[in-house]
């Protein structure tokens, strides 16, 4: 048994608005599940496959607060590319933000929402990606998520340090996911979080049950009677566990 990450969900209070951006940011179609719910996923994709995470837009009535604990990289082939690329994500509405990261060789830019994002430096790791290089969430102990997360997706461990850890398909396609360690402490309910979903055939119930075995716990967020269900990583993270497809 294992589950796969299939797509993160960002709230927003305009999904279609941010919609509208992050399909014009990342080349990729949009649709709408049902009201207040936008989808974005690459053209021509066929859900689920590793190649692409892809992004649930979900309204939520509440504003942004503070520095989100989960963001994306965007991947660059040259200086002059990421050059190009912040430039035209400026015109989109990106606007530059300090998130205290100083002189670095990426630029840190957030969303219409003020959601931050990183656009990186041209990076070989990278290259094979597509437009998102990475999945990234803050973490006070890399070492603990790696365990957890290696654990809980059938996605193989590259690389783990006490100041990061990465993970990738089983498949080697497709963006990372990448835990950063950093001295801020989780205070609200993260706006971006990860959605897992099971192989087809597998049980839900009972992935479930082996996530709490290794350190998820059951969390209420208001969601009431829905198919998917909503635990919380051993730092706190939310994360969904949908129905297998």
């Amino acid at each position: 048994m294992a589950t796969r990450l299939v797509q993160i969900a960002m709230n927003a209070r305009d999904d279609s608005a941010l919609g509208r951006f992050w399909a014009e940011v990342l080349g990729w179609t949009i649709s709408s599940e049902e009201p207040g719910v936008t989808n974005l996923e690459p053209e021509g994709f066929v859900y689920p496959d590793p190649v692409a995470v892809c992004i649930d837009i979900i309204a939520v009535p509440e504003p942004k607060t503070v520095k989100n604990r989960v963001h994306v990289d965007l991947a660059t082939t040259s200086a002059a590319h990421q050059a190009d690329l912040v430039a035209r994500l400026q015109t989109l509405g990106a606007t530059p933000a300090d998130v205290g990261q100083g002189d670095v060789p990426w630029t840190v830019l957030a969303d219409p929402e003020g959601n931050e994002f990183c656009v990186l430096e041209p990076r070989s790791i990278y290259r094979d990606t597509g437009p998102i290089a990475a999945v990234v969430a803050d973490c006070a102990d890399p070492r603990v998520m790696a365990r957890f997360w290696g654990e809980a997706m059938d996605w193989t461990l590259h690389e783990v340090t006490d100041d990061h850890a990465v993970l990738r398909s089983a498949k080697d396609v497709g963006p990372y996911l990448e835990f950063l360690r950093t001295p801020d402490a989780k205070t609200v309910k993260n706006r971006v979080h990860l959605d897992l979903r099971p192989y087809p055939g597998d049980d839900q119930a009972a992935e479930v049950a082996r996530l709490r075995a290794l350190g998820a716990t059951d969390i209420d967020l208001g969601q009431g009677d829905v198919p998917w269900t909503c635990l919380a990583d051993p730092e706190g993270n939310e994360f969904d566990v949908l129905t297998p497809l």
